[in-house]
């Protein structure tokens, strides 16, 4: 099942259709879609798909061999004996005709060949550049693909046509597989397994949220039992460090001082570690919305959902879940599961404001969007927004509550009373519900047009 990605198709049919060298750049975390994405825009068009491997460069060169072979049903006499040879045959066989040619985990060749990159470079400018090949290169190692392929250093720099980072669903994407949900249901949905399609699709929407998580999460059998674990067992050579780490942020240690005393490390290699998972895009380093990035008050976490939930509920209770206790375990999960789903509603509640954005729904056009949290000059204390949304000369407050209680007006006012930290006269407020609003904040909202009630149905 194929769902979404529209943009990114609509951006490839319209290369494909100059019908001239265009070189394209996709790459994305693991799981994200990308391989999926690339098949479907191949369907019914001629193309060489090769997957590289985890292998030396002569397994690649063969397996590449036979992929070019098998299309052209050629009697090749012997397998190409070096790349330069293979992409010429290739260049040889596109004069006159559109061809696609993939390489996808593209890293693992170039890494196994230090001179790939430079070789493509060669047959891009004296041989592709007169074909009417579609060259597109895919990748999971996103830092590999953002400074060896995208950057200023590489020899293919300034070459490619276009480049498109593959990222995780949003909410509203990630909802069209939800649609037999609730909206409640997807947004507890979705707090579980985040955007990442190969995850959304493993659940069964035919069953409860709680018949999912008791078979696809907590049954040592199921595919999402292991898969942050085994993810980082793919792509780190230390997966117990990461898993530490991973597990910090999780337990709520979310300041570079605070995880490295929590895994015993010094703060300059707990650094490289989070630059790492950063990469992956694991974990994101999150600063107040209006500071410098390099801000004090950064602070680091999960931007994984599934991530964030099975460091939260499966590795506290891998005992019980190994001795099959998972019935039990999923009743502490739902005492808790409120406040999990509370944090990840905010992030929600910015996809909304930002799905406004694109109609142009809102009292302004929102340029910047996130949150913040400081001191408060007035009361010397604390303070927390939820969201805030930044315009040319306007702003945009938002608190979001996802409790069992309508929001009362108390709610209101302290919103009101924290967005007096800003300097700004435009200032709008937006309040989310999960249960609704008492009727002294329904009265007060109506006589006041800069407030903005929304219930979690109209999300």
């Amino acid at each position: 099942m194929f769902i979404g990605r529209e943009k990114e198709l609509s951006t490839l049919e319209k290369l494909y259709s100059s019908d001239s060298f265009e070189f394209a750049v996709i790459y994305g975390r693991r799981r994200v879609g990308k391989t999926t994405l690339i098949s479907n825009f191949c369907k019914d068009k001629e193309s060489i798909f090769f997957v590289a491997e985890e292998f030396d460069n002569e397994f690649n060169l063969r397996k590449f061999t036979e992929v070019v072979l098998e299309k052209y049903k050629e009697n090749y006499i012997d397998k190409f004996t070096d790349w330069l040879k293979a992409f010429k045959y290739i260049a040889s066989k596109a004069k006159n005709e559109r061809l696609i040619l993939v390489i996808d985990e593209f890293p693992y060749i170039a890494k196994a060949n230090r001179t790939l990159m430079s070789i493509l470079q060669n047959i891009i400018d004296h041989e592709f550049l007169e074909t009417k090949i579609m060259l597109i290169l895919c990748g999971s190692a996103m830092s590999f693909m953002e400074n060896k392929v995208l950057g200023y250093k590489s020899p293919l720099f300034g070459r490619r046509t276009a480049q498109m980072q593959i990222k995780p669903f949003n909410f509203y994407e990630a909802s069209r597989f939800l649609e037999n949900y609730s909206i409640n249901d997807r947004i507890i949905t979705y707090s579980i397994l985040g955007g990442v399609p190969q995850y959304l699709l493993k659940f069964d929407y035919k069953k409860s949220v709680k018949e999912n998580i008791i078979s696809n999460i907590l049954d040592t059998s199921a595919y999402l039992y292991e898969e942050p674990i085994n993810l980082l067992k793919q792509e780190m050579r230390q997966p117990a460090l990461y898993n530490s780490i991973i597990s910090a942020i999780a337990g709520g240690y979310s300041k570079l001082n605070e995880i490295a005393t929590k895994i015993s490390a010094t703060t300059d290699k707990t650094a490289t570690y989070l630059k790492n998972l950063q990469e992956l895009r694991i974990i994101t380093r999150v600063t107040p919305i209006m500071e410098k990035d390099n801000s004090r008050k950064s602070i680091y976490k999960l931007n994984d959902n599934l991530f964030k939930f099975y460091y939260k509920f499966v590795v506290n209770n891998v005992n019980l879940i190994e001795q099959g206790n998972t019935k039990y375990v999923y009743d502490k999960i739902k005492d808790e599961l409120n406040g999990y789903v509370s944090y990840i509603y905010e992030d929600i509640c910015i996809d909304y404001l930002i799905e406004l954005n694109k109609k142009q729904e809102n009292p302004f056009m929102i340029e910047q969007i996130g949150k913040w949290w400081g001191g408060n000059p007035k009361t010397k204390k604390q303070e927390e927004i939820d969201i805030v949304g930044i315009g040319n000369e306007s702003m945009i407050f938002g608190e979001c509550k996802y409790r069992n209680e309508k929001v009362d007006i108390e709610v209101v006012e302290d919103l009101i009373r924290k967005s007096e930290i800003f300097g700004c006269d435009d200032k709008y407020y937006y309040v989310f519900s999960r249960s609704g609003f008492t009727k002294r904040v329904e009265d007060y909202a109506r006589e006041n047009e800069r407030v903005r009630l929304i219930w979690d149905q109209e999300i």
